[in-house]
């Protein structure tokens, strides 16, 4: 089946042409590149610590973050094409997110110099969409009706 194969995004980036860039991920190549050495940096950090390699790769988060970010599509859609859940997603959109702003390279202007300076260019990021949360379950919690309550009428 065809969901089973992993998308090599090596092979089909190296062979992408520059002006596909803009197109596909809504930014130029060399920032797409800056990115990306942000981002090798901040995965050979976190797997000093130890423990189990993600499931996506490095230039897979990021393909998938601006497939979120630019394209709009679903989490599960997204999910979908890599064959992963929709949770895993969400984990590379905050991790990428997270750690590009940590660069410093993708941070916005403070309030100051935004003041000051006429012009800007800036990538601005939606944060509408959030982790996904589940409730704590209550072992004390039941359901109260008519029946099982001590009402004197």
């Amino acid at each position: 089946m065809w969901y089973n194969r992993r998308m090599d995004n090596e092979k089909r980036i190296a062979k992408l042409a520059e002006e596909k860039y803009p197109v596909l991920f809504g930014v130029e190549k060399r920032t797409f590149d800056v990115a990306k050495e942000a981002l090798d940096i901040a995965y050979a950090e976190m797997r000093k610590k130890g423990g189990f390699p993600r499931k996506l790769s490095v230039l897979d988060m990021l393909i998938v973050f601006f497939a979120y970010v630019h394209d709009n599509r679903t989490m599960e859609n997204i999910g979908f094409d890599y064959g992963v859940s929709k949770q895993r997603i969400s984990e590379a959109v905050f991790w990428v997110e997270k750690n590009l702003l940590a660069c410093g390279k993708f941070s916005l202007p403070g309030k100051k110099e935004l003041l000051n300076v006429q012009e800007h260019r800036v990538l601005l990021l939606d944060a509408t969409d959030c982790r996904t949360e589940r409730p704590k379950k209550n072992k004390f919690e039941r359901n109260i009706t008519p029946e099982n309550t001590n009402v004197i009428p």
